[in-house]
């Protein structure tokens, strides 16, 4: 089985750059250095129209700080996703948790409906909440399609253990993604564990000889670097 490759990018030019060395999809985002946001419309457009909606998998974040949402922020995800697929993308990448770290199941049940046809994956709210199993659990049951995790770690290096046994317990019903710190020295490592796909952002910094000054956040920015990405699809198919 070939281990799909993953570039989690943050607009047009990193997506053709991804796609160009090799990469099998791709997660749109914008603020990787916050986890990931929302990207705007426009930017999901722009990737699209350089790519192809079918490889483009857009993350519904509203904000950072935590996945435990309410119920304006809810209902906008769900707007935003609705938004998504109106456009044609191949997936949504959300998550939610409770304020006891279980699984949101009424905001996937919700999302998941927004979703439609759509691929439909949780992130790695799964490794912020302290009831890991109970949140895959749930998403077994709410028929998650993918699951983006670093198995609890840091970095998915040190978390192939449980990699392992979620992808055991998931078979062919929920494919189990590996995401954190993944380098491409790590992909053989990780693969083994018996995951569907690795995902990293695959970015260097920027920029920095730009002037950021007060109020215009730290210097430079992130870009995607093919080299890492054709790295990664070199490591994924050895």
């Amino acid at each position: 089985m070939t281990t799909v490759v993953e570039i989690a990018v943050q607009d047009a030019a990193g997506a053709r750059a991804a796609m160009s060395a090799g990469a099998d999809r791709l997660e749109l985002c914008q603020a990787l250095e916050a986890g990931g946001l929302t990207p705007s419309i426009a930017t999901i457009e722009a990737v699209c129209d350089a790519v192809g909606a079918e490889k483009v998998n857009v993350l519904v974040r509203p904000r950072g700080g935590g996945f435990v949402y309410d119920a304006d922020e809810i209902a906008l995800v769900a707007a935003d996703i609705r938004a998504c697929v109106d456009r044609g993308v191949a997936g949504v990448v959300v998550g939610a948790l409770d304020a006891h770290g279980r699984a949101d199941r009424a905001a996937l049940r919700r999302w998941r409906d927004a979703a439609g046809p759509a691929t439909f994956v949780f992130h790695r709210a799964i490794d912020a909440s302290p009831r890991s199993a109970e949140v895959f659990e749930a998403l077994l049951a709410e028929g998650v399609d993918r699951v983006l995790t670093s198995g609890g770690a840091v970095r998915s290096i040190d978390g192939v253990d449980r990699l392992a046994a979620y992808a055991s317990l998931a078979g062919t019903a929920l494919d189990v993604t590996a995401g954190g710190g993944v380098a491409p020295e790590d992909i053989p490592h990780i693969v083994y564990a018996g995951v569907q796909a690795v995902h990293l952002s695959a970015r260097r910094r920027t920029g920095l000889d730009a002037a950021s000054g007060p109020g215009g956040g730290v210097d430079g920015h992130d870009v995607t670097d093919a080299g890492i990405v054709a790295a990664a699809v070199a490591a994924a198919r050895s």
